[in-house]
């Protein structure tokens, strides 16, 4: 029984996940000539950098894969934008990041405006390496067609498939997805630029493999982290997407303990860098939009 409820959570885990599927130097004018001094900040002894994914979406709801595609948030998914943003009121972000998603950047936009940080909000830097994995034309499919395919590529039926991706745990469940995604886009581009009469590589953009999307997030992680110890950044807030923050962390932490049933919508990932190192400190804590809900 506890197997058939482990394998059970794991598959709604990818359920939820997939429907859901400058360096700038500081001025101060002279009060006394027209020139101006560059203000010079220590590096932090550590970074705190606080991953939030984004709030539920209309996609998410009507049960579509949603990856490079966009959504704006439900009102559920801008309430609990909101109780997160009023639940890190005693954080003060010194930079704000974001995948160029829009569902990404409202939430960055509503944490700023309900933690007394709207101020910030014109400074959000939108960097298209933390958004979510790329599913390629399978993108808005319904999420169930979109599994099927997988499993006929795999040569099993899609309830051997869901169990035996439940079986694996969410980010090796995940890896594999991705991967076997990546292959069959292949065949699929081919035959759409057969229809249109264009090249496979003008129809769309290939469904991304897990590597390069873990590659392309530890590439803006550390830009981030270099331009904050430029800076003397202490605070960093990110906001990206369900399946690249698990995988993500995982590749910080191979023991990062992602659920079975992948992040919740508004959760942090709080990642600690110090002494050139990257320490994972917590996985889907939901502790701040809890304690926003409670004001």
């Amino acid at each position: 029984m506890m197997k058939k409820a482990t394998k059970l959570l794991g598959v709604l885990g990818l359920v939820m996940c997939l429907a859901a599927c400058q360096d700038t130097a500081a001025t101060t004018d002279s009060s006394t000539a027209d020139t101006k001094e560059t203000v010079v900040k220590d590096a932090p002894e550590q970074i705190n950098i606080y991953i939030a994914r984004h709030g539920k979406t209309m996609l998410n709801t009507t049960d579509r894969s949603q990856g490079w595609i966009d959504a704006p948030l439900t009102p559920i998914g801008v309430e609990v934008a909101e109780s997160l943003g009023k639940g890190l009121t005693d954080v003060e972000f010194d930079a704000v990041y974001s995948s160029d998603s829009g569902r990404a950047v409202e939430t960055a936009t509503l944490v700023l405006e309900n933690n007394g940080q709207a101020d910030l909000i014109d400074t959000i830097h939108e960097d298209k390496r933390l958004r979510e994995f790329n599913f390629g034309t399978y993108e808005g499919m319904p999420n169930e067609d979109m599994w099927t395919a997988i499993a006929e590529k795999q040569g099993i039926t899609l309830e051997e498939w869901q169990a035996e991706m439940a079986e694996d745990g969410f980010v090796k469940s995940i890896h594999g997805f991705a991967d076997t995604l990546h292959e069959l886009d292949v065949d699929k581009l081919e035959e759409l630029g057969a229809e249109n009469e264009i090249p496979a590589d003008q129809v769309s953009w290939q469904a991304e493999d897990y590597q390069t999307v873990v590659d392309r997030a530890n590439d803006a992680l550390n830009e981030i982290v270099a331009d904050a110890e430029k800076a003397g950044q202490e605070n960093i807030l990110v906001t990206s997407h369900g399946m690249t923050i698990a995988a993500l962390v995982s590749s910080l932490d191979a023991n990062a303990e992602v659920p079975a049933t992948g992040l919740k919508n508004a959760s942090v990932c709080k990642v600690v860098y110090k002494d050139g190192k990257f320490i994972v400190e917590a996985v889907n804590d939901l502790t701040y939009v809890e304690k926003g809900q409670a004001k």
